[in-house]
């Protein structure tokens, strides 16, 4: 007789969702699915207001990453208004996408991540946490601690406030940022560059005592998506999109982002509010790609600084020459490598001059009716895209998310897990944490990401005192 595992609460992640692991009669996992079970209405709500508010607005998809949804929505307005962005606003909004990624990454490794990593899969989970891990390990949770606090005051020295700003608007942003400013953040920085230092040798310390899972955590070949530069570097702000294969062959590269609809169809599931985004030429099951740390790691050709360079030459040690790094437990290490590449970037634009000048926002109307906006946001690259009709008022809107796309892979890898290493002889605590840590391992943000209006689907089942289904009911 087949049987239904639940995990219900998933822990430790942005947002509310449920694993399901069903076991088929001889006790071994059939399958296992990743259900976001929390909806959100932004696409439908957002219609007939100004694209002018979007910033702010769509700011409040998330606490975690408003800045990458405000600066996507700002990146669609300037389309719309179809002016060129004063290159001191660009600097100025680069700033502020480091400092997201900072805090966003910090949070991920050291927060909801880090008991996992450092105490062990398998510690009572009265331990595991982050009250544990600041017993077990104070100067690396206080380290993490201290990192995220650096990006949330970076944030709030250019938009006065860590959540929700709304500073960066169609045309450019609101205010700069001053000299004395500048100095601050910048006597602050050793330090942060100290405390990764310290979070990349004690990550790798962990390497060796957990290759099952780095053996089992999304180790499957896939296409990688992201922004890079012109010359093919790692790119979080700008740029153009580029797919890799499992092999390491480039399948799409210099992508203009406001032709993004060519490449991505969006699927559904009755079980999920999270949609199935895919590459539309090769289709739903082998169109399935990842975006995020790994995959900019993956499609990049060089990060451009001195200290990322260097780890991510490490970093592709875990690879065969020319191929990309498969296993999705590498977002750990990849998130760590991107918190030293931006503290690096933060470093250089606090040192140009171009953050001190006055012009800082282009004004205009309503130039064209599209307009897209694309960044990359700390768990992969977000697209925002909007229809106005003449007055700027919005007739269609779609937000395409991070999460959602690596949710083909997300359960793919949950799959992979539960079959390595649960059966119904084999079940405990520990066991189904490493479940769960595969979705950790992805650091989905579920706020950001479903929001359909329409019907709520309901699936009802009826069982007997024995455990026999004796009836059920569906609902689309």
């Amino acid at each position: 007789m087949s049987r239904t595992i639940h995990i219900e609460p998933i822990t430790r992640i942005e947002g509310h969702a449920k694993i399901s692991i069903q076991l088929d009669a001889q006790g071994q996992v059939a399958d296992a699915r990743f259900h976001v079970t929390e909806f959100r209405g932004f696409e439908k709500f957002c219609i007939g207001r100004s694209f002018w508010e979007m910033p702010g607005i769509t700011a409040r998809v998330c606490g975690i990453c408003p800045v990458s949804h405000l600066l996507a929505s700002s990146k669609a307005g300037d389309a719309i208004l179809g002016v060129r962005t004063p290159a001191p606003a660009v600097s100025l909004r680069r700033l502020m996408n480091y400092a997201q990624l900072v805090q966003s990454h910090a949070l991920s490794f050291f927060l909801l991540s880090g008991p996992d990593l450092l105490l062990g899969m398998d510690t009572d989970p009265a331990q595991r946490n982050l009250m544990g891990l600041i017993a077990a390990h104070p100067e690396i949770a206080r380290g993490g601690i201290r990192l995220r606090a650096f990006g949330q005051h970076l944030i709030r020295t250019l938009g006065e406030r860590s959540v929700h700003p709304s500073w960066s608007v169609p045309g450019g942003v609101r205010s700069g940022l001053d000299a004395e400013a500048k100095q601050k953040i910048l006597g602050e920085l050793p330090a942060m560059f100290t405390l990764v230092d310290q979070a990349l040798d004690l990550f790798k310390d962990a390497l060796d005592r957990l290759k099952d899972e780095i053996d089992a955590y999304g180790e499957f070949p896939s296409l990688f998506m992201g922004l890079v530069g012109e010359d093919g570097g790692l790119e979080h702000y700008d740029g153009r999109l580029r797919i890799v294969a499992a092999d390491g062959k480039i399948i799409e590269d210099q992508v203009p982002p406001e032709n993004f609809p060519e490449l991505i169809a969006e699927g559904e599931e009755t079980w999920t509010y999270l949609k199935f985004p895919y590459y539309a030429p090769l289709g739903p099951e082998k169109g399935m790609y990842r975006v995020g740390p790994l995959a900019r790691l993956n499609v990049c050709d060089f990060a451009g600084t001195r200290k990322a360079d260097r780890e991510l030459r490490q970093f592709r040690h875990y690879c065969a020459p020319g191929k990309p790094v498969n296993a999705s437990f590498f977002y750990h290490y990849a998130r760590l490598i991107e918190i030293l590449h931006a503290l690096e970037r933060i470093e250089e634009l606090l040192g140009d001059d171009i953050l001190e000048a006055r012009h800082i926002r282009s004004r205009a109307g309503v130039n064209q009716n599209v307009g897209i906006g694309v960044c990359e946001a700390p768990r992969g690259t977000l697209f925002h895209h909007y229809q106005v009709d003449d007055h700027g008022l919005l007739e269609k809107v779609n937000l395409i998310i991070a999460t959602g796309q690596n949710n083909l892979a997300m359960n793919r890898t949950i799959k992979q897990i539960a079959q390595r290493f649960l059966t119904a002889e084999r079940l405990d605590e520990g066991l189904l944490n490493r479940v769960e840590h595969g979705i950790r391992a992805y650091d989905p943000c579920l706020s950001c990401s479903t929001h359909e209006a329409g019907r709520m689907p309901l699936h009802l089942q009826l069982h007997g005192a024995d455990g026999r289904l004796l009836d059920e009911a569906h609902r689309a």
